[in-house]
């Protein structure tokens, strides 16, 4: 049997992230409604209500178990309303390595949400499951998406030429044009950079985990 991660839950300061639950989905599917998550990820268009609980009933638990991966939802300890989500995958056992993705709800950008998942997903990863490696991969128009790779403390590695497929919206035609993609990386030490804690980062927060 392959290797996997444990079915739990990462709790960092303001966030919990949580196996997907089926009463998930009206929220997920909202979230998922958005342009800029069309434009900048593969995730299935349209993203309907009925896709999100499979995803949550089938397809999430069987990427987990299967050793690929896992998908938490992200949601606020103060609201429990879904924030948005992240996913491992590509996961290497033998080198310790895995790609993290990450959504989050229009709502809730510009709050530090994302890097502040990010982050207690690598702290997990690194301290509690042994992993040496944590890879970001990013479109190069996306430039939120290489902020948040930023301020958790990841490297530039290069660029992946013509990798990505990018979706933009014309009324009811979805046009697809190649892109590059930016490749990240982020080591345990990469953890200890005095840039994750000054003034306001909420990264200081270890997590905790929730079995």
């Amino acid at each position: 049997m392959a290797a996997s991660f444990p079915e739990t839950a990462i709790s960092t300061e303001r966030l919990l992230l949580r196996p997907l639950a089926e009463d998930d989905a009206p929220g997920l599917a909202t979230m998922m409604a958005d342009d800029l998550v069309l434009a900048w990820t593969d995730l299935p268009h349209p993203f309907t209500e009925g896709y999100a609980a499979e995803l949550a009933r089938t397809l999430a638990p069987a990427h987990r178990a299967d050793g690929r991966g896992i998908v938490f939802a992200v949601t606020e300890h103060l609201t429990q309303r879904l924030v948005g989500l992240v996913e491992l995958r590509n996961t290497d056992w033998r080198l310790r390595s895995t790609e993290i993705s990450y959504v989050t709800a229009t709502w809730a950008r510009g709050e530090g949400y994302a890097p502040e998942a990010v982050l207690g997903v690598a702290q997990w990863l690194f301290e509690d499951r042994g992993f040496l490696r944590l890879e970001m991969r990013t479109a190069a128009g996306n430039t939120a998406a290489q902020q948040v790779a930023q301020k958790v403390g990841g490297i530039s590695e290069g660029v992946l030429r013509s990798a990505w497929i990018v979706r933009g919206e014309s009324g009811e035609v979805v046009e697809e044009s190649r892109s590059d993609l930016i490749l990240w990386s982020l080591l345990p030490e990469d953890l200890e950079s005095p840039e994750l804690h000054r003034d306001g980062w909420h990264g200081d927060h270890r997590y905790v985990l929730r079995d």
